[in-house]
C-alpha cells in the first residue's frame, strides 16, 4: 500500500486530490496539513511514501518543508512531489536543489496524478517534460558555470547515463540509446547518484547541466 500525505493550503486542491487518491487500491491518503510546519510533524509521524506539498503556503513553504525533510536521515524514504499551479516558477530550481524528487502542475489529469505518486513511491523522480524543457531554457538564459570536478568519480557509461537522464530520459529510453538493459542503466544511475551523493534523480539533472556534462541548447 502506498502511504500519502497531501500539504496544500487549499482545502479544495486537498480534498479533490484525496478523493481521487482514495478510489484506488494501492494508494492510502494518511492525513493531510495546510501549511509546510504541520505537514512536517505529521510526515514524522506517519512516515508516507510519498509528500505531495504545494510550493507556496503560508507559515512554511514546501521549499523549506522539503529542505528540511531531505536533512533528516529518518525520513529518507520520503519521496517529495512538489505541487505547483504554473508548471515552472521562479522555486522550481530551487526545490530541486533543496531535495524534491520531481513536480506536478495542479491541474494534472487524473491518470497522470496517479501515475506520478507511483512513480515517486518506487524512487524515481518524476520530472514532467514540459518542466525540464523549462529548466533548460533557464540555462539557455543564465548559463551556470561549467565546472566536470563533481563528475570525476563515475566511469563512462555512468556519465553518458546521467547525460541521457539530464535530457529527460526513461530508463528504458536511456538503455535503448546505450544498447543495454534498462535494468542495467537504472544501476548506472542509482551508482551516480551514490557517487554524487545526489538525493534522487531530479538532483542528478541540476548537477548534470550545472557541472557542463550536459550544455543547453536553445531550438
Amino acid at each position: 500500500m502506498i502511504r500519502v500525505l497531501l500539504v496544500d493550503d487549499q482545502p479544495l486542491i486537498r480534498s479533490g486530490f484525496r478523493a481521487l487518491l482514495d478510489l484506488e487500491d494501492d494508494i492510502e491518503v494518511v492525513a493531510e496539513a495546510a501549511d509546510g510546519e504541520e505537514g512536517l510533524v505529521l510526515i514524522k509521524d506517519h512516515l508516507p511514501h510519498v509528500a505531495l506539498i504545494d510550493i507556496q503556503m503560508p507559515v512554511m513553504d514546501g521549499i523549506e518543508a522539503t529542505r528540511r525533510i531531505a536533512a533528516d536521515p529518518t525520513l529518507a524514504g520520503v519521496h517529495v512531489v512538489m505541487l505547483t499551479n504554473y508548471g515552472m516558477d521562479e522555486y522550481v530550481f530551487e526545490a530541486l536543489r533543496a531535495g524534491a524528487a520531481g513536480f506536478l502542475v495542479k491541474d494534472i489529469v487524473p491518470e497522470d496524478l496517479l501515475h506520478a505518486v507511483r512513480v515517486a513511491a518506487r524512487g524515481d523522480a518524476l520530472l514532467a517534460p514540459s518542466i525540464t524543457r523549462k529548466l533548460i531554457h533557464r540555462y539557455i538564459a543564465q548559463p551556470p558555470p561549467a565546472s566536470g570536478a563533481a563528475l570525476e568519480e563515475l566511469t563512462s557509461r555512468e556519465r553518458e547515463a546521467v547525460a541521457l537522464a539530464a535530457q529527460g530520459l526513461s530508463n528504458d529510453q536511456i538503455a535503448g540509446h546505450m544498447v543495454i538493459s534498462p535494468m542495467t542503466a537504472k544501476t548506472h544511475i542509482n551508482r551516480a547518484m551514490t557517487k554524487l551523493h545526489a538525493r534522487d534523480r531530479a538532483q542528478l539533472v541540476v548537477l548534470a547541466y550545472e557541472s557542463g556534462l550536459v550544455a543547453p541548447r536553445n531550438g
